[in-house]
């Protein structure tokens, strides 16, 4: 536990690449002693692209998280909370189902919002996660 190694816990960060992670001052993901936080991930392909199918663009979200979790030390079996925002609620089922294919036996609590609009209009969806590491 944190407290055990003192205060502040030590801190790793996991860098997307975006080149917007010292302009706004974010990381894809940051590890604090056992608990691992992943940014709103976005279903950004490689190449910048954004496939318009949400079911697609939340798998797409899922594979990225997974890559940062990875790189922080956790797995998908450490995740203990998501959440994922949709530009339209009509999406859900779409974003749910490909949610229940990575968690559907990890089963972490979990929020579905609709919000207005993501920073790109082809974004349909943005979806974050949380992990803790066993002790």
């Amino acid at each position: 536990m944190w407290w055990a190694m003192g205060w502040p816990p030590p801190r790793s960060w996991v860098s997307s690449g975006s080149p917007f992670e010292k302009t706004i001052g974010f990381c894809r993901a940051i590890r604090i002693g056992e608990r691992v936080v992943v940014s709103g991930t976005a279903p950004v392909w490689p190449d910048g692209s954004v496939d318009p199918d949400p079911y697609i663009q939340a798998r797409r979200c899922f594979e990225i998280i997974v890559t940062a979790l990875g790189e922080a030390g956790a797995t998908v079996d450490d995740v203990v909370r998501t959440r994922m925002y949709v530009t339209d609620i009509d999406h859900w089922q779409a974003v749910g189902r490909a949610h229940g294919e990575v968690f559907r036996d990890i089963r972490p609590a979990s929020t579905l919002v609709a919000v207005k609009q993501l920073v790109d209009p082809t974004m349909l969806v943005e979806i974050e996660a949380e992990a803790i590491l066993p002790e």
